[in-house]
């Protein structure tokens, strides 16, 4: 059914909840995975039209993911990663349309009330942008976000 999932990590322990939901969904598919983490300090929202150099906050994004991206692979999936900077929101969306995602599956935090009003903005920003269906699995509660 799902061919090409996009995975956003956020570089937490909610990253672990949906990587082992995509490693079921993916085996069952038959589906490749691209792993995505999108950086969103001020160097990464930068770094392109400011010609900055690679922050440390990304360097350490990146091992992160190409770490992850290994440990997939080394289990017999076809998997890619991508570190984008900028807005998470915005940037996932185009990386689904950009790579030929069919599904963008996301661990969520269940935030209710306030708190999703300031802290559920990307998986929200992430279905009012994109046509991909959109997968939300909830982390663990107590979870700790980065």
């Amino acid at each position: 059914m799902y061919r090409r999932i996009l995975v956003p990590l956020e570089h937490s322990s909610y990253d672990h909840v949906i990587i082992e939901h995509v490693r079921q969904l993916a085996t069952m598919c038959q589906s490749s995975i691209v792993l995505i983490h999108v950086a969103d300090g001020w160097a990464a929202r930068h770094q392109l039209s400011l010609k900055l150099r690679e922050s440390e906050e990304m360097r350490v994004d990146r091992d992160y993911i190409e770490g992850l991206c290994a440990q997939l692979r080394a289990d017999g999936f076809e998997t890619e990663s991508i570190l984008a900077g900028g807005d998470p929101a915005a940037e996932i969306a185009s990386a689904a349309d950009r790579e030929g995602c069919d599904l963008i599956a996301m661990a969520t935090h269940g935030h209710k009330g306030i708190q999703d009003l300031l802290y559920g903005t990307t998986a929200n920003g992430v279905r009012h942008r994109t046509m991909v269906p959109v997968l939300m699995v909830r982390g663990p509660v107590g979870g700790r976000p980065r």
